[in-house]
């Protein structure tokens, strides 16, 4: 590969919806978050005590997949469904 090849991969740009749908379907991360935000995420979870350190696990484009209180759950889950899980920073 150029050097001219590396600064043009380097300098593509993407919209946000072409951002979003990156890695669609195999890839996930995982997200610390606190029990009061995961209604947010996870309607259907109903209530739930607030105050807990919980772990979620979102498709790339943000869609919820599961809600855990363990970072190893969340992990496990994503590889049982074929998932590369990232990290963000």
């Amino acid at each position: 590969m150029t050097e001219h090849d590396m600064n043009t991969i380097a300098n593509v740009s993407l919209t946000p919806e072409q951002f979003a749908h990156l890695g669609g379907g195999m890839i996930a991360y995982v997200r610390p978050i606190k029990s009061e935000d995961a209604q947010r995420l996870f309607p259907q979870i109903g209530e739930i005590q607030p105050g807990l350190n919980l772990f979620a696990l979102l498709s790339a484009d943000g869609t919820p997949i599961i809600l855990t209180d363990s970072k190893d759950a969340a992990i496990a889950n994503a590889w049982e469904h074929s998932l590369q899980t990232v990290s963000l920073h």
